[in-house]
């Protein structure tokens, strides 16, 4: 949570009037942060009750509950709601004595960050439910804009959308929202909040054909092949576009909810990590160019990102080498010493 993927974003993409309190990146301490106040918990209390069986999620989404004569169930956000962009920050779930001893993990005490952008789903429910169609999806990336030219600022897509990540401008009265850079995306560079986050968490990059799954394809690898990467609340049905790969220290009802079924599996499988050089590899790649990586391969020890036309981004060794350097050095006829 350090936001230098949000600071990023807010300079270059909403630094104008009107944006003052948009965030189009932000980063939530879970499970108590929220952009705007409360965003996801108001939406599954609209959901109400489901349950998870054999990968299908049995109950109701924001399309099916919709009222007669609209397309989503959602809900508006009043202006304090917009107001605590850090409501929650480092506030954990449990409570802990002093001297608590955590044998293991998950612990009854936790937190964990959550960056977030808009999902650019398959099904948007800002598409859905804008009735000037000036919501659209690109066919060549599937990044979803807003035609600001239509937009009459209505604001039922800030209502529709469950993530709550279509904003509105109340300087030019229309809706902005997340543009995933395509700018950058179409010479081949990542977007900011990849290229800008330190901890080198991210990677962007394109899906193959729905019913195909390419295991050199960063992205089908991590969602489709190891099944380590999962949306954000699946159940909301718009088949979102910005997997995550689950905290391993979190309590698996809380990832079940979040992620879906796959999420204990998906901890499970990083865990294992350290024996899986080529998942290894490749999120050593996460970070290391600020190209979209379209096809990677990990050997002999490194890993390698290549561009769309297989020309060699990046390489980096799965393993850094140790040295282990002998207590005394008897060149110098002295001690090495550990120094804290």
């Amino acid at each position: 949570a350090c936001q230098t993927c949000t600071v990023n974003c807010k300079q270059t993409w909403t630094w104008g009037k009107g944006q003052e309190y948009m965030l189009w990146n932000n980063v939530e301490t879970k499970p108590y942060g929220f952009f705007p106040t409360g965003w996801d918990v108001r939406i599954l209390e609209k959901l109400g009750t489901g349950a998870w069986e054999n990968g299908q999620y049995r109950g109701k989404t924001i399309f099916e509950l919709a009222p007669q004569g609209e397309r989503v169930e959602g809900w508006f956000p009043e202006d304090e709601h917009w107001a605590h962009p850090n409501i929650g920050e480092d506030e954990p779930a449990g409570t802990a004595e002093v001297g608590t001893y955590v044998p293991q993990l998950p612990h009854d005490m936790w937190m964990f960050y959550l960056p977030r952008i808009c999902n650019h789903c398959t099904y948007p429910a800002c598409l859905a439910s804008c009735s000037r169609n000036s919501i659209y999806k690109r066919p060549e990336d599937g990044i979803v804009l807003v035609d600001q030219g239509r937009c009459r600022g209505y604001r039922e897509c800030v209502k529709g959308c469950p993530y709550k990540k279509t904003m509105f401008n109340l300087n030019t009265r229309v809706s902005e929202k997340c543009v995933g850079c395509y700018p950058f995306l179409e010479k081949g560079y990542q977007n900011q909040c990849v290229t800008a986050c330190i901890g080198r968490i991210r990677l962007s990059g394109y899906f193959t054909e729905p019913e195909l799954a390419d295991e050199f394809n960063p992205v089908d690898f991590l969602v489709k092949i190891r099944k380590i990467a999962l949306p954000l609340y699946p159940q909301f049905g718009t088949e979102p576009n910005v997997y995550y790969l689950p905290p391993v220290h979190v309590p698996a009802k809380f990832l079940i909810q979040m992620f879906g079924q796959g999420a204990p599996k998906a901890v499970e499988t990083y865990r294992n990590i350290p024996n899986d050089e080529k998942l290894l590899g490749l999120l050593l790649l996460f970070g290391a160019t600020d190209r979209v990586i379209h096809r990677f391969k990990v050997q002999n020890g490194k890993a390698y990102g290549y561009d769309e036309k297989g020309i060699e981004l990046v390489s980096v060794p799965v393993r850094e080498p140790s040295y282990v350097r002998p207590f005394l050095d008897e060149k110098f006829g002295v001690y090495r010493h550990n120094i804290t």
